[in-house]
């Protein structure tokens, strides 16, 4: 059965309104950022967009503005979504609130674990903090959302982590389960948001929700352009949380409330440039690897290795049965990626890694490096993996796999998605905290 609205199960929606992004006064900009208590409904708050102008100040966090958010933990028992990125500074967010007299009594983790060292798609188990004593609950393993139990004794739920705007990027899929979380356990959950180092732009093949996985789980494009922050209000809004039925109707026979109240960044806008402080994960090493990532992870559904193992993932791409350009690698075990494609085989290809990022993909999400690929590997039976499964998951479904089978122009291709995308755009722009 489809999820009730939110508003008709007595959840109340709340957010914390973004500063207005402009060259004010002391006194002015810190009256902007106050947090607001308004009892706004489910429908007129995800319809909301603030308005912020562009300004030359340094991008703050969320978590970098504790005078909005340390009043609502004061006193109670926390829970936080964190990795190796929920950083203010140069200290970890657990490490700063616990400074700060907070209780944090539970930390789960997403892919590639709390201090994000585990390789891509290992499952992590559950473990113990050894800085703090605190125990760590994997949501990346045999389980993807906290169950009650794991919630027993927190009052109140925390998200920090940085995103990097890219659908197939498990952080969004684990957030929402953290959200349906809240949802189904009448708590509190705080968003403290982070910039999109992608935000700057909106492209790719939205998702057929028939291939639904934890690297896509709603019809968005590939490159979304929005905050974590902002996705969580379209969740809400367009009703794709699906917490479970039966809770959601014991939810509508009490009074217990549900709240999201999300923390902007400040001098942030979606023509920012952000350059993380903190590798996401450890395969996007730098900024020259998260701009490129959404474009070259399709080859993660080919038998092409795009650099895992190397000093250089996200940045080359190659194969042994390429033509021999005189460029080579050759993937080896490392941490992170202990087990890469083509562990051991020198594949000749391509380096990315010393072109203008921006430049080399036009801040679009292009497919030439793929249809290159494809046209110069002998056997073509052996590009999509597992009969195109994977690829599939990644693209959003089986169009675009058939597509680069039949030879088709990527100026050809990029026609078939723009509908969708066009509709896509129309939806995001009522969720935005900031200015495009």
């Amino acid at each position: 059965m489809r999820i009730i609205s939110l508003c008709l199960v007595l959840l109340s929606l709340q957010f914390v309104r973004p500063a207005v992004c402009s060259a004010t006064s002391h006194t002015d900009a810190a009256n902007t950022t106050q947090l607001r208590e308004g009892n706004t409904s489910h429908t007129d708050a995800a319809n909301t967009t603030p308005k912020t102008t562009v300004s030359t100040s340094p991008i703050l966090t969320g978590a970098d503005q504790m005078n909005l958010y340390l009043p609502l933990l004061r006193g109670k028992n926390v829970a936080i979504f964190a990795n190796a990125t929920s950083v203010i500074g140069n200290t970890h967010l657990v490490d700063t609130l616990l400074k700060k007299g907070i209780r944090v009594v539970k930390i789960f983790s997403p892919e590639h674990g709390f201090r994000g060292e585990a390789d891509a798609g290992a499952k992590v188990g559950n473990q113990q903090d050894p800085a703090t004593g605190i125990p760590i609950i994997s949501l990346y393993g045999p389980k993807d959302k906290p169950s009650p139990s794991d919630l027993e004794g927190a009052d109140i739920l925390l998200f920090d982590i940085q995103d990097v705007g890219v659908r197939f990027y498990t952080y969004i899929s684990s957030m929402q389960k953290y959200l349906e979380a809240a949802i189904e356990n009448h708590l509190t959950l705080i968003i403290l948001d982070r910039p999109n180092p992608n935000g700057f732009y909106v492209d790719g093949p939205v998702l057929d929700t028939k291939y639904r996985s934890f690297v896509g789980m709603q019809p968005i494009p590939v490159v979304y352009g929005m905050t974590i922050g902002e996705y969580a209000k379209m969740l809400l809004g367009e009703n794709w949380a699906s917490p479970s039925d039966s809770i959601t109707k014991a939810a509508a026979t009490t009074a217990a409330t549900f709240r999201l109240i999300v923390i902007p960044c400040k001098n942030y806008t979606h023509k920012s440039r952000y350059a993380l402080p903190v590798k996401p994960s450890p395969n996007l090493p730098n900024m020259q690897s998260v701009y490129l990532y959404a474009s070259l992870c399709l080859f993660e559904g080919t038998s092409v290795s795009l650099g895992r193992g190397t000093t250089k993932p996200f940045q080359q791409f190659g194969h042994p049965s390429f033509p021999n350009t005189g460029y080579n690698f050759t993937p080896q075990s490392l941490p992170g990626a202990t087990s890469p494609p083509q562990l051991g085989r020198t594949c000749h290809g391509y380096d990315l890694g010393q072109d203008d990022a921006e430049q080399a993909t036009g801040n679009q999400w292009t497919l030439k490096w793929v249809l290159e690929a494809y046209r110069l590997i002998p056997d073509k039976d052996s590009f999509f993996l597992r009969n195109g499964s994977g690829f599939d998951r990644l693209a959003g479904g089986s169009t675009l796999r058939q597509q680069i089978k039949d030879g088709l122009s990527e100026d050809a291709i990029r026609k078939t998605w723009e509908p969708a995308l066009s509709n896509f755009k129309a939806i995001r722009k009522k969720y935005l905290l900031y200015a495009d």
